[in-house]
């Protein structure tokens, strides 16, 4: 029952989750765009306040150089070109500069991207100008730092000076940084390592080049966003969990009218037919009600009718499995499916034909009814049938239910039985020569060596190499290579006896195993292996031949201590039968026999 109320839940929450994503995506876009605009005006707002605050200090800059300009002593200095005493008045102002004939002559020259304000000195007697007295406003972290505290930039917010997209003065490690400035529409820039929020404005007093740019660090609005979206995550669910919690209790109030169903269905489910549920209403609780009571009368009258049939063929088909599953020989089956299908079924005989052969029968014949044919799949697909004699008049319908999946099983079992004879032999055959494979080789020479270490005796080994192979495929194609190899394994075939094993090892290289046979007996027969390959050129194409040869290794045990030493020095002996001219054959630790060592 909980089951369901969860499934409900699931299904509401599902049906809430899209128009809550939704919400949420629009609630955090309408609030991202809010925290922006609100981090542009703030940052509109502090340039307007430092721009006034700027051109405050220009204005204080041009006052400055105007009173100096009315000043006596300055007047009596520049029309005695006195510079000790100018130099003293300049060390009371560090911003001014005193010119005399467009020469520097007190003060420090003014920066190249400071605003500088002057006022001409003109003699009071005869009217002519004397010098000239500038004054600067330098473009430095301090003018900034007076800029941002009378602006009112909140903590990390941050001016910057620059000049045709070059920072002159701002946060530490940051002048003499290319920046792409933002404009009087904010934007986000990269600045150094970091990232801001920045506006930016040319200076309307001083120089017209250097640009005021105000920056607000966009972790701080990304961090204001996070923090926003975590709130809108918590509402969103919270409303989940109302969403659930009112499916949850929807979905109890459609459970109850069931529970008394599943109560009656578990009853049924332990064998208690008698259990009934009631009936109320005329909904679909109802019909389901009444369906389900007609569904359990039924139950129980069937229930009666099957006791016999189950008792009687619960012993057969308990015996018929278990012989399935213990053979994979289809003609040791055989009497078994008849035996037990007689029994199973109650009929007085039966036999199973294969070919218009009997193969197996049981019970007799004579019964002088029709019998019941069940057809059968033989192995490698003959068509088989299995009689059944009724004991009676006929067979009832249940019987020949049972006859024919009984029949259906046997048929399975013996295709499977088929199959795995097929694929046993697979496993261990190679697929192109039809001789063992490599795994069926190994097995069988660690048995031999074994048997060997156990009662005694010698076993040789021939390792095989077609010659100059690659060049058959490369030349003639791959399926005259395919022949070379049938043609070598018939060879082998040929020349063994039954108890030799030959396989195909790997690709062209070939192996024989040869149990109580010495080293000298193993290099005759694979000289007259050899000799025969090479005595019989292989059909490749209608009226084409092509001569092969073959390279061979040759190693005994116990001489070789131990399957692998064995097989290493055989593949050994093979590789010197390659590198001493191919087509011959070498022993362990002995000299080629054959066509080559003749030549």
């Amino acid at each position: 029952m909980g089951s369901f109320k969860f499934r409900l839940v699931a299904y509401f929450l599902l049906l809430s989750l899209l128009p809550l994503m939704a919400a949420f995506w629009a609630f955090s876009q309408v609030a991202a765009r809010g925290e922006t605009d609100r981090a542009d005006s703030r940052l509109n707002a502090a340039l307007r306040v430092a721009l006034a605050v700027y051109g405050d200090e220009v204005d204080g800059a041009q006052a400055t150089a105007n009173s100096f300009a009315h000043a006596t002593p300055v007047q009596r200095a520049l029309q005695a070109h006195n510079r000790a005493a100018l130099i003293r008045i300049a060390r009371d102002e560090p911003r001014a500069a005193f010119f005399q004939d467009s020469r520097l002559v007190a003060g420090t020259a003014p920066p190249s991207s400071a605003a500088r304000r002057s006022a001409t000195v003109v003699d009071e007697q005869s009217g002519a100008t004397i010098g000239r007295i500038v004054v600067s406003v330098p473009l430095d972290s301090e003018l900034l730092e007076k800029l941002r505290s009378r602006a009112g930039l909140e903590s990390g917010d941050r001016l910057v000076f620059a000049s045709h997209g070059t920072v002159l003065a701002g946060p530490a490690g940051t002048v003499g940084a290319v920046v792409r400035l933002p404009g009087e529409r904010a934007r986000y820039i990269a600045l150094g390592t970091a990232h801001y929020r920045a506006v930016s404005t040319d200076l309307t007093a001083g120089s017209s080049e250097t640009t005021l740019v105000a920056l607000t660090p966009k972790a701080r609005i990304d961090a204001t966003l996070s923090n926003l979206r975590h709130r809108l995550a918590l509402f969103a669910t919270i409303a989940l969990l109302v969403v659930a919690a009112v499916a949850y209790a929807l979905g109890r109030a459609i459970v109850r009218p069931l529970k008394e169903l599943a109560e009656a269905t578990e009853a049924i489910a332990r064998g208690l037919f008698n259990r009934r549920v009631k009936v109320r209403g005329r909904d679909e609780f109802a019909t389901l009600g009444r369906t389900f009571n007609e569904m359990a009368s039924q139950l129980e009258a069937r229930l009666e009718e099957l006791a016999e049939e189950r008792a009687r063929a619960r012993d057969a088909v308990s015996r018929f499995g278990e012989a399935l599953a213990a053979t994979h020989d289809p003609y040791a089956l055989l009497p078994v499916i008849v035996s037990s299908t007689v029994e199973a079924t109650g009929a007085a005989g039966g036999r199973l034909i294969l070919d218009g052969k009997e193969l197996a029968s049981a019970g007799t014949m004579e019964s002088g009814h029709a019998p019941l044919v069940v057809p059968l799949v033989g192995e490698d697909g003959e068509h088989a049938s299995l009689e059944l004699v009724p004991a009676g008049s006929d067979f009832t319908d249940a019987e020949r239910e049972l006859a024919h999946w009984l029949g259906s099983q046997a048929s399975i079992a013996l295709e499977n039985a088929r199959l795995h004879r097929r694929v046993e032999r697979q496993a261990v055959t190679d697929g192109l020569t039809d001789l063992p494979n490599r795994r069926r080789f190994e097995e069988s020479l660690e048995k031999e060596i074994t048997r060997i270490e156990r009662f005694g005796g010698e076993i040789s080994l021939i390792v095989a190499d077609l010659d100059d192979f690659k060049q058959v495929n490369d030349r003639y194609g791959h399926q005259a290579g395919d022949d070379v190899l049938c043609a070598f394994a018939t060879i082998l075939r040929e020349s063994v006896r039954e108890i030799d094993l030959p396989a195909r090892y790997g690709g062209e290289e070939f192996a024989i195993l040869l149990p109580q046979t010495d080293l000298a007996g193993a290099l005759r027969l694979a000289e007259r292996i050899r000799t025969a390959l090479a005595a019989r050129p292989v059909q490749t194409a209608p009226g084409a031949s092509l001569a092969v040869t073959a390279s061979f290794g040759v190693a005994s045990f116990p001489d070789e201590p131990t399957p692998a030493a064995l097989f290493a020095a055989a593949d050994d002996a093979l590789y010197r039968a390659k590198r001493g001219g191919k087509n011959c054959v070498v022993g362990a630790g002995g000299r080629p026999i054959g066509s080559t060592a003749a030549g």
